[in-house]
C-alpha cells in the first residue's frame, strides 16, 4: 500500500535535528520512501492531511513485561524484593497461556494507543506473547528471562526449562513476520541464575547471532550482594562469561559504576532507563548523564505495568528529561533532545532495528500527535512540547511497519471490547479469585 502524508510537521530524529515543516512523507509497503519539501510524483492508495499534527518516529519501549498489565498497581508501596516475593511471584504462579494472552493484548492496546510501535519484552509464555504481537502489528524483540535456581554443578541445558525455551523460541519465532518478531537471548538477572546458565546463554547468543536482555543493578541490595558473591558488579561478572559479546540490553543500571560503563560502551550494551518504575519501587535514580557522557547508548522503557501502573511512554519521556535536572540541580542535565532520542533512535539501536528515524529507507514506524490539543497549544518549540507537554492520549495515528493500526481512537488490529471482557471474566478471576 502506498500512503502520502501531506502538510507534515515532522521531527525526523536525524543527526542534524531536522524539523520538517509543511512537507511530505511517502510510505510504500513497510518502508519510508520519501521525506522532503516537495510533493512526490505518482498516485497513492491514500493521502493523509497531517495539518495540525506533528509526526515523529514511533516510540520504542525497550524494556517491558506486557502481561503484567493484569497486576497493574498490585502490591503498591513496597520495595522491589518485597513486592516480587509477596505479591508478584504468587500471582504469576497462577498464570496460564490464556491469561497471558489477555494481559498481552490489554498491554498492547494501551501501548499502541499511546504511540509505541516496537517493544523489547521479557516474560514467560513467550510464544503466546509472540503470536499476539504478530496479530497486533507492532515489532518486538522477545526473551524469556532465563533463570536457574538449581545447583550449578547439576546444570544441564537439556533439562533446564529456559534453555529449552530459548531453543524452541528461536526455532519457531526468530524472524517471524518478515522480521517483525526477533528473539533475544536473556538472563533474568545475576541474582536469579548462575554461571553455567550465563555461559550457555552467551554461547547460544553467539551461535545464533542474538543480542542479550538482562536486568542489571536495579537495587542497591542486588548490586551489593553480587559484589559479595563475586567481587564484581553484575555487568562485570556477566561480561566475564561472555554474556555481552553480542551486545544487548541492560535494564535499569541504577547502581552501575564507571567501570561498568566502559564495558557497556565497548560491548554495545544499552542501558534502558526505567525512571518511573525505579522511582515507584524506591529503587533509586540511574546516573543517566554519566552513562551518556561515557558513550553508553541509553534507551527508555516502562518496565511492567505492575510497577509503572501505565504503559504511557510519554510519562517516562518527561521523567527522563526532568529527573536528572532536579537530582543534580542542573537544568538540562538530560536535554529534551536526548530524552527523545532515548525513546526513538537509541531504542532502535538497542534492538538492532532499522527504525527510530523518519528518513527514506527506514521502516515506516510513524505516529501523529495532535498539536491542536489544549495541552500542546501554543507551540514555541516542537521538541519541548513533545517531551514536557504531550501525553499518550494526544496520539491520533499509529503506523507500524507501514500499516495504520490505530487511528482517532479506533484499533484496526485489536478488538478492545473482547480483550477487556477476557481480562475481566477470565484472567483476573484466575489470578485473584
Amino acid at each position: 500500500m502506498s500512503i502520502l502524508f501531506t502538510n507534515v510537521t515532522a521531527v525526523l530524529m536525524d543527526e542534524a535535528g531536522t524539523i520538517l515543516n509543511n512537507g511530505y512523507v511517502q510510505v510504500d509497503g513497510a518502508t519510508i520512501t520519501y521525506v522532503g519539501p516537495d510533493r512526490p510524483q505518482g498516485t497513492f492508495d491514500r493521502v493523509v492531511d497531517a495539518s495540525g499534527k506533528v509526526m515523529m518516529p514511533g516510540l520504542i519501549n525497550a524494556h517491558t513485561h506486557l502481561p503484567m498489565t493484569l497486576m497493574r498497581g498490585y502490591g503498591g508501596g513496597c520495595d522491589l524484593q518485597t513486592w516480587l516475593n509477596d505479591y508478584i511471584f504468587p500471582a504469576e504462579g497462577k498464570l496460564d497461556a490464556r491469561a497471558v494472552s489477555a494481559g498481552t493484548r490489554l498491554g498492547l492496546a494501551e501501548m499502541i494507543a499511546s504511540g509505541v510501535t516496537c517493544v523489547a519484552d521479557m516474560y514467560m509464555f513467550t510464544g503466546t506473547i509472540a503470536q499476539e504481537i504478530l496479530n497486533a502489528g507492532i515489532s518486538a524483540n522477545l526473551s524469556c528471562g532465563g533463570v536457574y535456581f538449581g545447583d550449578p554443578a547439576s546444570f544441564d541445558p537439556h533439562t533446564c526449562g529456559d534453555c529449552i525455551a530459548q531453543q524452541e523460541l528461536t526455532d519457531q519465532w526468530h524472524g517471524a513476520g518478515d522480521g517483525q518478531i526477533l528473539i533475544d537471548a536473556s538472563i533474568h538477572g545475576e541474582y536469579t541464575s548462575s554461571a553455567p546458565l550465563w555461559a550457555w546463554m552467551a554461547q547460544f547468543a553467539h551461535d545464533h547471532h542474538q543480542r542479550m536482555h538482562a536486568h542489571v543493578s536495579e537495587t542497591t541490595s542486588e548490586h551489593q550482594a553480587c559484589l559479595q558473591r563475586h567481587g564484581l558488579t553484575p555487568i562485570q561478572v556477566l561480561d566475564r562469561y561472555g554474556v555481552w559479546d553480542n551486545g544487548g540490553i541492560a535494564a535499569h543500571c541504577v547502581y552501575t559504576t564507571p567501570e561498568d560503563w566502559a564495558v557497556m560502551a565497548q560491548k554495545d550494551v544499552t542501558c534502558v532507563h526505567n525512571p518511573y518504575s525505579n522511582l515507584k519501587l524506591g529503587s533509586g535514580v540511574a546516573p543517566i548523564p554519566d552513562l551518556l557522557a561515557a558513550g553508553v547508548n541509553v534507551a527508555l522503557g516502562t518496565d511492567g505495568m505492575s510497577s509503572h501502573n501505565s504503559a504511557d511512554l510519554f510519562a517516562d519521556l518527561k521523567l527522563a528529561a526532568l529527573l536528572h535536572s532536579g537530582v543534580r540541580c542542573t537544568p538540562g542535565a538530560v536535554s529534551p533532545r536526548q530524552a527523545l532520542e532515548m525513546a526513538t533512535v537509541a531504542g532502535a539501536r538497542a534492538l538492532g532495528r532499522p527504525t527510530g528515524q523518519i528518513t527514506a529507507g527506514k521502516v515506516a514506524d510513524l505516529i501523529l500527535v495532535d498539536f491542536t490539543a489544549p495541552n500542546l497549544t501554543p507551540c514555541h518549540d516542537v521538541v519541548e512540547n513533545l517531551v514536557f507537554a504531550a501525553h499518550g492520549s494526544n496520539v491520533v495515528m499509529n503506523m507500524a511497519r507501514g500499516n495504520i493500526i490505530y487511528e482517532n481512537g479506533t484499533f484496526h488490529t485489536l478488538d478492545l471490547e473482547q480483550v477487556q471482557a477476557e481480562v475481566k471474566e477470565y484472567a483476573l478471576p484466575l489470578l485473584f479469585g
